[in-house]
């Protein structure tokens, strides 16, 4: 699904960078910039994904609610700190016609870190939750009838229930093939539901938070640079479109979160297509919903933005989302993406590079074509060429080993001397 966000990505910067006169006007870019909106929901959905699957093995590893707080937290703020990187170096590489305020715009990489942050502080506090009750419940007096099965006598050979509760809460059983285990698969079977409900309750919150946070609450009082990350205003006194504050990007990686806590759960990782199919038809049914609520006369909005800030329009690319799942699944497991080489997977690979090397090609000093006057052939070649260097650039850092290469035993004078023209 990386692979395929890249792709769309790259149509969408190719032509919106490149088509010029009359080919701006054309239903073929309105189609280009539809399908942009996709790629920014796939990264922040899949990085929602890819945080439930490493919070789960913690949990399975019998990891503390601090300690999976704290790692998970760090790696948010690694990638937010690549997304301040990054706005560094395109102000760099933009020196002398670029305003100083780029530096603080908020761009994809900056939501993905504060996503992932907010992500670990929900799921450190929900376990600790679930954690606190289920120790209380562990304390609890047992019931009359309780306290008469454990206490009724088990067929010779076998443990009791009382010995078997024992041996769960920590006895001497619990080095045991069904101890230490079973109880932290237990954990995660207790907690997972809860993790759910809370991503789903923070992606819903999120939603219904956007649109009043966009107009009758919006937050003015705040430095331009601090609301924008509520509700992406820049220092344009309004909010933009193009812009990906936390209202209301961030609850596609609450959805993926939700998604990947259900989609690594034992039951659903004994029958995965099974619940990818699930998963598909519950997002047709949220896109459905969206359409009906949409063409509806009940708005719960005085300002309604459809495009932009209605929680309608983020059903219905949650539900996308839920369907592309599905069909990257059965392409992966069934379709063409197990026959050979697959140009998707590979680019998938390497998502943050290809996202980070593009931009220069497309938008920068660098761009292989000039901004704004080319037609729909050229600039789709220009598309095409992208795409290639892209994957050759994905191919160089997967394929090759590059710490075992000894650098200083290079003889670079006599590779110099072999390049040289004639």
């Amino acid at each position: 699904m990386r692979g395929l966000a890249c792709v769309l990505m790259f149509q969408t910067h190719c032509y919106d960078a490149w088509l010029g006169g009359n080919a701006r006007k054309t239903n073929f870019l309105k189609g280009s910039q539809l399908l942009g909106t996709l790629p920014a929901p796939l990264f922040l959905f899949l990085a929602g994904v890819s945080f439930a699957l490493v919070t789960d093995k913690l949990i399975r590893k019998r990891l503390t609610p601090a300690e999976i707080t704290r790692a998970m937290g760090r790696r948010g703020a690694e990638i937010f700190a690549f997304g301040l990187l990054f706005r560094l170096q395109e102000f760099l590489i933009a020196w002398g016609w670029a305003p100083w305020s780029d530096l603080l715009r908020v761009d994809v990489l900056n939501i993905i870190g504060l996503s992932m942050m907010l992500m670990a502080l929900t799921c450190g506090l929900t376990l600790t939750i679930c954690g606190r009750r289920r120790d209380s419940q562990k304390d609890m007096p047992l019931s009359s009838s309780y306290q008469g099965m454990l206490e009724k006598p088990a067929p010779e050979g076998r443990p009791s229930l009382a010995q078997r509760f024992s041996a769960g809460k920590g006895g001497k059983n619990d080095s045991s093939p069904g101890g230490t285990t079973e109880l932290s698969s237990s954990v995660v079977r207790r907690c997972g539901s809860v993790l759910v409900a809370a991503a789903l309750a923070a992606a819903a919150l999120i939603a219904l938070l956007t649109p009043p946070l966009y107009t009758t609450w919006r937050p003015a009082w705040l430095p331009w640079p601090l609301e924008s990350y509520i509700n992406g205003c820049h220092n344009l006194g309004a909010p933009q479109p193009w812009l990906f504050p936390l209202f209301p990007w961030a609850a596609f990686a609450f959805a993926g979160l939700a998604t990947g806590f259900i989609l690594f759960s034992d039951q659903a990782r004994a029958h995965t297509a099974k619940t990818l199919a699930l998963f598909a038809a519950a997002g047709a049914a949220a896109i459905l919903a969206a359409r009906q609520l949409d063409h509806s006369s009940f708005h719960l909005y005085s300002t309604y933005d459809y495009w932009h800030t209605s929680p309608n329009f983020l059903m219905m690319r949650i539900g996308l989302l839920l369907v592309i799942v599905f069909l990257s699944y059965a392409w992966c497991h069934w379709g063409l993406g197990t026959r050979g080489f697959s140009p998707l997977i590979q680019l998938g690979q390497t998502s943050l590079l290809v996202y980070w090397v593009h931009i220069e090609f497309v938008y920068g000093r660098f761009a292989l074509l000039p901004k704004r006057a080319q037609s729909i052939p050229t600039a789709s070649r220009g598309l095409l060429e992208i795409f290639l260097f892209m994957l050759i650039l994905s191919l160089l850092r997967t394929r090759i080993d590059w710490k075992r290469i000894e650098w200083k035993k290079i003889n670079w004078k006599k590779i110099s001397r072999r390049v040289q023209p004639v």
